[in-house]
């Protein structure tokens, strides 16, 4: 709907899922996909589990092109059966891959949280009443060999009584039918769902892999290579992390805060509230909760410093791996670092819950790691 919520199910700045033409980095997963396929062992119930960003939505998609636009296997008896796909490849000018681009596929229903027509906003969970659609869409009559595919994303977003629903459906699913359920906590979902599917798990991307699909989503990337580097260091391999760090200038957000951790225990304290400030803007609501973020990152990289003996490799910013080695020297270090990053993350996520000033909550956990520095 124009003027309306973005999808739930798109990352701001990239493509819809549904519009990327390969999956980069989860071969594994896909051959896994495949063996199953073409030994006539397809699960009704699918868990596509990983880190945020890695391509699990990607990969939902190209399994439901796969399934609607590849017919059944049969043997001719004089020639045999047709040797098993090696891909999950489908030509784009296939009628079926025109259609789900379209968004007129109708063997395929995608579930994801909805609008609430009353206010016009996107709502915090998938309810019961996006699950039962799933029971018009199952009562239409099938095409294409009578495949019907369906996408959840996520299924962390279901509340309990859309979760039940669904488990009703994985309990008894409709004939010649494919749930495919993206979780990135497949933990905490109901036990009994993820006792009904077959698990795919999706690896971080490396650096290289990272480039090639940052590259295919058109996103423009940094022309220095140690910035590309320092990138894929902070996303963890993961592509959603990455679009979001670079519309967000986020890698200078973090050597910013790099540079304020070099200060301590004496704090630069004209850099700690430039930075505080960044988080008080007006619109900056998404750059506070990068913001946040990254300090995480930062007290987590302190932490298996002192713990390991070594800073992180690659840095992650200038200067990175000489400021976290004089601040976090020993396993004792490590210990008061991992101790102040569980205390700094709660009060952060508190302070957001009853709307602190961001400012004030960000000079806050600035103080609290000057303390732990000067400890």
């Amino acid at each position: 709907m124009s003027g309306g919520p973005p999808p739930a199910d798109q990352v701001p700045g990239a493509s819809h899922p549904r519009e990327c033409p390969r999956l980069i980095g989860q071969d594994s997963a896909e051959a896994t996909f495949l063996e199953a396929y073409a030994a006539d062992r397809l699960h009704h119930g699918w868990l596509l589990t990983g880190p945020r960003g890695v391509g699990k939505a990607t990969l939902a998609w190209r399994i439901a092109r796969f399934l609607l636009a590849t017919p059944p296997v049969e043997n001719d008896g004089l020639f045999g059966a047709p040797p098993p796909p090696e891909t999950l490849d489908v030509d784009p000018e296939h009628p079926v891959a025109r259609r789900i681009l379209a968004g007129g596929e109708p063997g395929l229903a995608s579930i994801t949280r909805s609008v609430n027509e009353r206010t016009n906003r996107m709502r915090d969970e998938i309810v019961v009443d996006d699950i039962r659609k799933l029971n018009k869409f199952f009562g239409l009559s099938a095409a294409d060999g009578g495949r019907r595919v369906v996408i959840v994303d996520t299924a962390d977003d279901m509340n309990t009584s859309a979760a039940n629903a669904l488990l009703k459906m994985l309990e008894e699913p409709p004939a010649r039918t494919t749930l495919l359920l993206i979780s990135h906590q497949p933990s905490a979902l109901l036990p009994t769902i993820r006792s009904r599917c077959r698990t795919l798990r999706l690896s971080p991307l490396n650096p290289e892999e990272m480039q090639a699909a940052l590259s295919q989503t058109g996103t423009e990337m940094p022309a220095d290579p140690d910035q590309t580097t320092r990138l894929a260091a902070l996303a963890s391999g993961s592509v959603g992390a990455a679009l979001r760090l670079i519309s967000l200038d986020g890698l200078r957000l973090y050597a910013e805060l790099i540079a304020i951790l070099n200060s301590l225990p004496k704090l630069d304290r004209q850099r700690a509230l430039a930075l505080a400030e960044t988080a008080a803007q007006r619109g900056a609501a998404e750059r506070f909760e990068l913001l946040l973020t990254l300090i995480d990152i930062a007290l987590a990289r302190l932490a298996r410093t002192g713990a390991t003996g070594a800073a992180p490799a690659p840095e992650a910013a200038p200067n990175e791996a000489q400021v976290l080695a004089r601040l976090s020297e020993d396993a004792q270090k490590a210990r008061a670092w991992a101790e102040i990053a569980a205390t700094i993350t709660s009060r952060s996520r508190h302070g957001q819950a009853v709307n602190l000033d961001p400012a004030a909550l960000v000079l806050d956990t600035v103080f609290k790691m000057q303390e732990t520095a000067a400890g």
